[in-house]
């Protein structure tokens, strides 16, 4: 895997994000919002981990993500992070079943993000872009598999193989690119107001 700088820059941002959070827990493990940007900046690295790792690192995002809950159950950027960590899941999946029960459940927490912050165009996007995640979800699967089916294929085929393998790839940078663009800006929302000085009394 090639990183680009941007990349690069990502994921140091994210890692001491990930290690702050974590000395911040020792401190303060009731802090929901320490939470949610630990919860972020794991499922900002999953994206440079293999598939396997990636899983974990997502599973423990959703694990920060639900203390977090637990402590505020109506934060909603928590809430809109934990409909991000549950979509990625569902497009790891590829039993539809299993990916349309993420898909629900992330669904939800995108609906009480939005209920708690009407005005956020981000988690109102998120909620459009979720209605549509089964399908995509289906469209990605039939295209890894006719991709698959289609490795042994004779010459004749092979432009109308390559179209589908860049259809393809195409469709799972369009799926994946929305949960990666949907992330970062979470991450660097979360930096930005980390980094503003306290308002005045």
């Amino acid at each position: 895997m090639e990183f680009s700088q941007a990349d690069f820059d990502r994921l140091l941002v994210a890692e001491h994000t990930r290690k702050t959070s974590e000395v911040n827990y020792a401190k303060d493990p009731l802090d929901a919002e320490n939470l949610t940007k630990w919860g972020g900046a794991l499922l900002e690295l999953a994206q440079f981990q293999t598939v396997s790792d990636a899983k974990q690192m997502i599973n423990d995002a959703i694990s920060k993500l639900d203390e977090a809950l637990m402590i505020n159950p109506s934060k909603h950027e928590t809430l809109w992070c934990m409909g991000n960590a549950l979509s990625t899941t569902a497009f790891m999946t590829t039993d539809s079943d299993e990916a349309k029960v993420s898909f629900d459940k992330a669904a939800q927490f995108f609906q009480r993000a939005v209920d708690a912050d009407p005005g956020n165009e981000l988690y109102q996007k998120s909620l459009e872009v979720a209605a549509k995640a089964p399908e995509l979800h289906m469209d990605f699967q039939k295209a890894a598999a006719s991709q698959q089916s289609m490795g042994g294929a004779s010459s004749a085929s092979s432009t109308s193989t390559a179209a589908k393998k860049k259809k393809s790839s195409d469709l799972k940078y369009d799926v994946f690119g929305w949960i990666i663009l949907a992330v970062g800006i979470f991450a660097w929302v979360g930096m930005a107001k980390s980094h503003l000085p306290p308002p005045p009394p």
